[in-house]
Order: C-alpha cells, then structure tokens, then sequence
C-alpha cells in the first residue's frame, strides 16, 4: 500500500492543476446538486419489530386518513390574574382562533375545540386547543407553520397569554456558528503547530471543501433517501474534524520529508506513502463503526451512519490527493518565513518542533520527547493513575437512565418549552406526553365489551384521564388516549406503558382482542429499548472488525487489544461525564442545560461509533510511528520515545481541533446537537490525552518486545499491507527515483538547499 500511496502522491503533485481542477468541479456540481434539488418532505421516524411502529402501521391501515405519524401542535392559553378562560371574552377569543386554525391551511387534518374537548383546566385558567396536520413536521409549508404561530397574536393583545408546543413548529436547527467557532479555534492551532499561515491554512481548506462536497451530497440526496434533519450537521461535525486531521498528518510529514533534504516532490510522495497509509486505515476504522450503526435496525440511524461515513471516505480521498496537489502550489512558503530567512538548521529544527523532523543530535528534546522518557522511567505510576483518574469520572454511568428528549429539554426562552410549563402547570405534566392505546378487536366476537375492559384495565393502573374508545367505520379498531400522571421522559411514565402492555396480554388471552401502546412517548421508550438491546452486538462487531484492522496495521495481538480496551475506558469515562451535567445537572448551566433529564438514548451507541472511529486515528498515528522505528532497527523504549518526538505535538493538535469542532455544537439551541457535541469532545479529551498519550505509552513500556509478539502462522496468514513503509524504503533504497520535476520542478534545487543550510 504505501508503495501505491508514494506514487500517487507524486503524480497528483506534478498534476496538482488537473487534480485542483477536478476538486473545485465536483464542489461545483454537488452544490449545485443541492441547489437544485427539491426540499425534503419526508424525514419519517419508523422504528421496525417494536409496538408502537406496529400500532401506527395498523392506525394507517384501519384509520385511512387519520395521519396517525403527521405533526401536532397545542396553543395553549392562560387568561390574565383574576379571570378565567370560560369568560366571555377569553371564550370568544379562543373560539375565534379555533376556526382560524381550521381555515388556516389544507395541511390541517384536525382543530379540537377545548371547551368541546374538556381541555380547560380545573380553576379555569388555562385551555388548550390540539392540532393534527396530515403530514409531519418536515412536510409543514412555510404558510401552515406562518398560520399557527400568526393564530394566538390577537389573544395576547386582549391580555391572555398564548404559547405553542408539539413538533408541529420543528424545524432545522441552525449550527453555523458551531462550526465557525470550531474552524477558528482549529486556525489558531494550526497557526501554533507549523508557525506558517500556508500550512496551518491547507488543512482547513481541504477540510472545507471535503464538508462541502459530502453535505451538499447528503442536501441533494435528502428527499430521495428520506434523511433527518439532523443528519447534514453530524456530517459536517464528523468530516470537519477528521478532514482537518488527515490533512494535518499528510503536511506535517511532507515538512519533516523537506527538513530531511529531499526535494518537493518526492516529500509529497513519501508523506502520502506512510502518512497516507496511516490516514487509509484510521479513516477505515471511523467508516466500519459508522457503517456499523446498521445493526441497530432504525432506518434514521443507518442513514445517519452511512451519510457520516460517505463524508469521512469524502475527506481520506481528499488528503491522498487533494492535499498534495496544494502543497505543490504552495512552494516554500509551507515551512514559513521564518525558517525560509534562517541560516542556521536549529531554526527550521526549532520550527519543526511539532514532532515531525528528524532533528540533529544536539538538538534540543521537545515536550513529545520528554514526556515519553517520564512515562518509561515511571510507567506503572503514570498507568494507574491514567486508569484510576478516568475509573472516578466513569463513576456516574452507572446512573445511567436513556430516553429521548421532549418540549421540557428545549430553553426556557422557547415558546415549545414555555406551553410545555403551562400545561404542566395547569393540568398536569402527562398532558404533555399522552400516550395512544389501539385496540385491534378483528379476533374479538365483542369488540366494543374488549374496548370496555380495555379501558377499565387502563384506570385501574392509576393515570389522569382515559378516554373514551373511538372506533373506525369497520367498528373492528379503537383508539383509545391515556393521560398519564407525570412527563413524558420520567421513569413512571414508562412503568405505565410496560403496565398497560402486561394488562393487554391477559386481554388477549380472554377477548381475542390485542392490545397496543403507541404515541410519541411510546414510541420513545421502544426506541430506547431496541438500542439497549443493540448495545452489545454492536460493540461486538465494530471492536472485531476494527482488531482484526489493526493487527493488519500494527502485526501485533496485544497492540489492538491494549487499543479496544483504552479506547473502552475512555467511552465510559465520557459516559460519566454526560450523566453528571445532563442527567444529573453538575455545572449545567455552564453547557446551556436547563433541564435534566435521561440521556438521549440514541447518544451512547452514537458515540461508541464516533469516538472507536476517532480513537484509532490517534492510535493508528501515533504508534505506527513507534512501529516504524521498530521495524527499522531501535529498541522497544526508543521506538516509544521516536514516536513521540514525531507525532506528540501534532496529535495533540489534532485533538484540540477535533475538541475544538465538537465543543462548538455545545452551543446548539437542539439538545441532540448539543449532547453528542458535549460527549464527543469529552470522549476525545479522554482518550487522546489519558489513554494514547499516558496509558498506551506505560503499557508498551512495561510489555517491551513483547507488545510487537505475532505467532509465525498467524504472520505468514496476514498480508502485509507495509503501512510503516518498510518495503517502500528498501526499493527507494536500492533504485533510487528520479525526482522528476513536471511541473513541480522549478524550486527544487533551492528547496534542498534551504532544508540543509
């Protein structure tokens, strides 16, 4: 591989107009793609095998028309201090805007009026009247949405108060500044690691266009493969941060390729040869666990992974071809002025600081390498320090309760949040999560006495309301609504759903009559269950595939395994962390949340995927580096230290980027957005900076020669795929190559010069 990977590194050099060329054109034709193509109308929430998507399904096929998945909203009324709804003047009001919203927009399937649907409180101070659309939330025109916001403006001029809840109002959540503020930050580090303004700017470049290409893809796409919302922007979160990374392993090496004399050319050549294979096999680990998502079995989810992992395969493309075309374009000025003025080599040494020269010998020891001398005079100490520092953050984990957000997680400042308050307030926090109970009586010789006992059973288990059994026209279906007594996402909620399935069962069994428990709040607690249930074989395949990638990597047992195991330390780690602000509230306020709850129950496997993906980058480049200087002669401590005083530095700068880009969706008004933005920086921080940057050196340091330790049948059955650039090294060592020159010729005698001075 690296062999391939060095001469493609030369030919897209020489051709970096053609390669340049092409780039720009396919940016050019997916943004136009995006531009062009319809909006999205569908971005359905199906979860396949659990209750509540059968009772839906059977809602569509018994209830035609009914639009049992479309959106909902509730405009919620407060009368002013001393008056209540039911006055004349409130009443009419409300009223008035009931037949408002009924003429409002063809997308309306049903108004309920709230003194025909009993929807006043008990001391008459708040009413809400219920909406349902025939379409979901993505399908609302801009004039539905304009409608329903536009209805409760004249009840607030005469003095009640009115605020709207219900997905009916879900739009897209804007993230731009996230990633602005994570491409500064990611600036500034790049700024400090190669001190030119070219090399810190190349990455970011490329890393752009990779995004660009694979969002615009994912926009263009959208309405034919029916993707989320949220979809386009962990994309963009996933690529920006690993497109900036690629490319700043690629550069580095290209850097410390010039600083050891070799010309432009052949530099970008054998940065693409080994760097460029440690990005192949680090971007194949993040794309099998983003594939992986797949076992799962929630269409939203595969769609999610699979869009992620196209723009992850948008960014390695890029940093194999893309990158070395540009760093043919930018000439000298990729190693900066100040080390282009210097005279003498401790200059560009001094510049190359960032691990990725060679150094002279009486060159000062960077912080890479002096921190890797600590760990192997120390490294029992600094291992179980590593290990019990993150075994403490881990700690609350074990509280660990997942759910799905609702209104109650938006800002208070939010009209959502504000009619999920007032209705809690007024009526009662179930009221904001009603669940739906289908009865299918076709094997029932008495459907309507099976829909009786159905509801006797309901309040029998203690909830607010039941209502009564509405039957389709073939009278052989019921849907019957249920007000639980607390809020959609509490644990009592869920224990009436598993109640109301277990009463069903002995219905069942004595009318012929099935029972089932739909909703949103339904629907949720499924959800949270089947990823549960996919937990396990999830990890599973992802941590085998990914061994078994890097013993191809490494030829080594203990070096994958000592890899999954760190990389599971720092996932629960992170999982500790997200429990104690979001579930518990520990310095809430500092991330903006302001209401605790469960974890959003899709967040831990999401972010297994991500970070495994993400922690075997840092894995995959720094220890092939050790793996390098192994092969090639040193001893196991001095490969340790060699790989430090290449890559540390600029690890490290690849990890503040990566925490950078993550930590900017914190900022997200979409607690999703915001919660896997939070984890996923954590889980970085973790896991660059405790696990391969403390705990994976210590462990090398105590198994010495025998974390390199592959048995002979299992070496002769692996390829070797030469990603330290072994073979490489020996062919360019007995057939030297010319350095060509094409276009990349004019500069390259000054270049050398300039590297040996």
């Amino acid at each position: 591989m690296a062999t391939f990977l060095y001469k493609l590194g030369r030919l897209t050099f020489r051709r970096r107009r053609f390669v340049a060329l092409i780039w720009v054109a396919l940016l050019a034709l997916a943004g136009f793609g995006a531009a062009s193509a319809s909006t999205a109308t569908s971005s359905s929430f199906s979860i396949p095998g659990t209750e509540a998507q059968r009772a839906f399904d059977l809602l569509e096929q018994r209830f035609p028309g009914a639009s049992a998945d479309g959106a909902t909203a509730r405009v919620v009324f407060k009368a002013p201090e001393g008056e209540k709804v039911t006055d004349a003047a409130n009443k009419g009001e409300i009223t008035g805007i009931v037949k408002e919203l009924r003429s409002g927009s063809d997308q309306v399937a049903q108004v309920a009026d709230p003194f025909e649907a009993q929807a006043v409180s008990q001391d008459g101070s708040t009413a809400y009247i219920s909406v349902s659309y025939k379409v979901n939330s993505m399908e609302l025109t801009d004039q539905t949405r304009d409608a329903l916001e536009g209805a409760g403006k004249d009840a607030q001029s005469s003095g009640m108060k009115v605020e709207i809840g219900g997905d009916a109002l879900q739009v897209m959540p804007h993230t731009g500044t996230a990633e602005i503020i994570g491409i500064a930050i990611a600036a500034v580090v790049l700024v400090i690691t190669f001190g030119s303004l070219i090399a810190a700017g190349l990455p970011l470049v490329t890393a752009v266009i990779g995004v660009g290409i694979g969002v615009s893809l994912i926009t263009a796409l959208a309405n034919v493969l029916d993707l989320g919302s949220t979809t386009p922007i962990l994309a963009s979160m996933i690529g920006l941060a690993v497109g900036i990374d690629y490319a700043l392993f690629i550069v580095s090496r290209y850097r410390a390729e010039l600083a050891d004399g070799r010309e432009r050319e052949e530099a970008a050549g054998r940065a693409v040869g080994t760097a460029g294979s440690a990005v192949v096999f680090a971007g194949l680990t993040v794309v099998i666990a983003l594939v992986g998502l797949a076992v799962v079995n929630i269409p939203m989810l595969t769609k999610m992974g699979f869009a992620a992992a196209g723009t992850v395969a948008i960014a390695v493309v890029i940093a194999l071809t893309l990158v070395p075309a540009l760093l043919g374009f930018a000439g000298k000025r990729i190693i900066g002025r100040k080390a282009r003025k210097g005279a003498e080599t401790p200059t560009l040494e001094k510049t190359e600081a960032a691990g990725d020269s060679t150094g002279a010998k009486d060159a000062k020891p960077n912080m890479g390498t002096r921190w890797a001398r600590f760990v192997l005079r120390r490294p029992v100490w600094v291992m179980v320090v590593g290990i019990l520092g993150l075994g403490v953050v881990a700690v609350p984990a074990a509280s660990l309760e997942m759910g799905l957000p609702d209104d109650g997680a938006q800002p208070k400042s939010t009209t959502q949040r504000q009619a999920y308050d007032m209705l809690s307030d007024g009526f009662g926090p179930g009221f904001n999560g009603p669940l739906m109970v289908v009865m299918d009586g076709k094997g029932s010789s008495d459907p309507k006495a099976a829909a009786e006992r159905v509801s006797k059973e309901i309040e029998s288990i203690g909830v607010v309301a039941v209502t009564p059994a509405q039957f389709n026209k073939a009278g052989d279906t019921a849907m019957i609504t249920v007000i639980p007594k607390d809020r959609p996402s509490s644990h009592a909620t869920e224990e009436v759903v598993h109640d109301i399935r277990d009463a069903g069962k002995d219905i069942k069994s004595d009318t012929g009559a099935e029972v089932l428990v739909t909703g949103a709040t339904a629907m949720n607690i499924d959800f949270s269950q089947k990823m549960n249930d996919a937990l396990l074989p999830y990890l599973a395949l992802v941590v085998g595939l990914a061994f078994l990638l890097l013993m191809l990597v490494f030829r080594s047992i203990l070096v994958p395994l000592k890899a999954a195991l760190g990389f599971l330390l720092s996932v629960i780690a992170a999982l500790g962390a997200v429990v104690a602000v979001f579930q518990w509230g520990w310095l809430g306020s500092l991330f903006g949340v302001e209401q605790t709850g469960p974890i959003m129950s899709m967040m831990p496997i999401f972010m297994i995927g991500v970070v495994f993906g993400l922690a075997m980058d840092y894995e995959v480049f720094l220890v092939t580096r050790m793996r390098e200087a192994y092969v090639h002669g040193e001893s196991p401590g001095q490969a340790i230290v060699t790989g430090f005083k290449h890559g540390a530095r600029v690890v490290t700068a690849a990890a503040v980027i990566m925490i950078a880009v993550f930590a900017g969706f914190v900022g997200s008004s979409e607690q999703m957005v915001k919660m896997i933005g939070f984890s996923l920086a954590v889980a970085v921080l973790f896991d660059a900076f405790v696990v391969r940057m403390a705990i994976v050196p210590a462990v090398l340091a105590l198994l010495g020669r025998k974390a390199w330790w592959l048995p002979r049948w299992l070496d002769r059955v692996l390829p070797n795929v030469d990603v330290e650039g072994e073979k490489l090294q020996k062919q360019l060592t007995e057939e030297p190559v010319s350095s060509g020159g094409g276009e990349g010729g004019d500069g390259h005698g000054g270049e050398r010069e300039l590297v040996r001075v």
